[in-house]
């Protein structure tokens, strides 16, 4: 087995203690409220593989490439096993980006049962493109209707994104709650903002990549706060941790459009940090599975697929791995869009499906980043590197 080294592989929360935290709160806020084509990269390097051993006598065999880290995800693993003694799993822990490229470079042989992937636009891309199998189940029957795309991609758990701060930093009056409050303080010059923001880098993040490609597609404001951003010299990061990192030193005030359930980890942790779902609104990113058509053990990845939108493995997930569930406790669909609370309106989950192709054409991506780095990106500054 070869492995990765940690700073090549992409982030996950850093505490689990801090996931249940982080689901009670996001839960109880909305609970509260209710009252084109892609060039491909070199090969990508093999992530962490590790086989689970059927605790019985084997009777299926499955093989997942996922985008979650091994250490967590085995917790998942373990308690299907509970309901499957029989299946032996495989998993390879990849990052978004290698999934997608390593499915298209692999022999049919070679390819996973199952894919698990944050990158839901490169999904969305591979079932487009025919290499998913149609998968209808009661469970997948029960999603909400912006998680699952043509009965092939299913969301499985879902990531509010937000702007995270720097408690001893900005005090509550400062802290920005929607996106024209926070183009207002970077425009004021007693702020003092340069150099002490931050963001994804479009360019080196897929993730990245796709928020700012859909604050484009909602935000009347985009191109201001891009321009905004740009002129307070706006520190730019291809992974969520050394952004945490910045603002929890005190290097940076704030850091916009970051997964959510990484800084509740952080806080959970000690971290001095802040976490605001915008108001104007708050873009949930959809953590994806598919099953590829050439799937050896296309029944076994099903059954897995549906233990994992189940009650039961939504629990597992949120308790173990730190990922906010599609489904409520309940089991029934949490339908961020629905009901009357203004943070319950807010949300806009990022929907599966051809919307989401547009900008994976190598044309449009070249045009976006060629537009957002005019604005964005510091002259003659390398990325993650604030100004002296």
């Amino acid at each position: 087995m070869r492995r990765e080294p940690r700073a090549a592989r992409r982030e996950r929360p850093q505490a689990r203690g801090g996931a249940g935290a982080w689901r009670r709160r996001c839960i109880g806020a909305l609970l509260a409220a209710l009252a084109g084509l892609v060039a491909l990269p070199a090969a990508a390097e093999p992530g962490d593989v590790k086989a689970f051993p059927s605790p019985q006598t084997t009777t299926a065999r499955l093989r997942i490439h996922g985008s979650t880290d091994i250490e967590n995800f085995a917790a998942v693993i373990a308690d299907y096993q509970k309901l499957s003694p029989g299946t032996q799993v495989e998993y390879s822990d990849l990052v978004a980006q290698d999934i997608y490229t390593r499915y298209l470079r692999s022999a049919p042989r070679d390819r996973a049962d199952l894919l698990i992937s944050s990158g839901m636009d490169l999904q969305t891309k591979l079932v487009n493109d025919g290499h998913a199998l149609v998968h209808r189940s009661a469970a997948t029957a029960g999603l909400p209707a912006w998680s699952q795309w043509r009965h092939e991609a299913f969301g499985i758990s879902y990531e509010p994104i937000v702007i995270v701060y720097n408690k001893r930093l900005l005090g509550p009056a400062q802290v920005p709650r929607t996106r024209r409050q926070l183009l207002a303080l970077l425009r004021d010059p007693k702020a003092k903002l340069a150099g002490r923001v931050g963001t994804y880098d479009a360019g080196r993040s897929s993730v990245g990549y796709l928020l700012a490609t859909q604050d484009h597609q909602l935000g009347s404001m985009a191109g201001a706060l891009q321009a905004a951003l740009g002129d307070n010299a706006v520190v730019l990061e291809e992974r969520t941790g050394p952004l945490l990192d910045r603002v929890a030193r005190g290097q940076l005030a704030l850091a916009y459009n970051v997964l959510g359930s990484y800084a509740q980890a952080r806080i959970d942790a000690g971290a001095p940090l802040g976490i605001v779902l915008p108001e104007d609104y708050t873009l949930v990113l959809l953590r994806t599975a598919l099953i590829p058509r050439e799937a050896a053990n296309a029944v076994e990845a099903g059954r897995f697929l549906d233990y994992l939108i189940s009650p039961r493995g939504q629990a597992v997930l949120a308790r173990q791995v730190g990922l906010q569930p599609i489904r409520s406790a309940s089991g029934a669909p949490l339908a961020p869009q629905a009901g009357d609370g203004a943070r319950v309106r807010a949300l806009r989950p990022i929907p599966l499906g051809p919307g989401l192709l547009v900008y994976l054409d190598a044309l449009k991506r070249r045009q976006f980043l060629d537009a957002w780095r005019s604005t964005v990106q510091p002259r003659g500054a390398r990325p993650g590197t604030p100004p002296p």
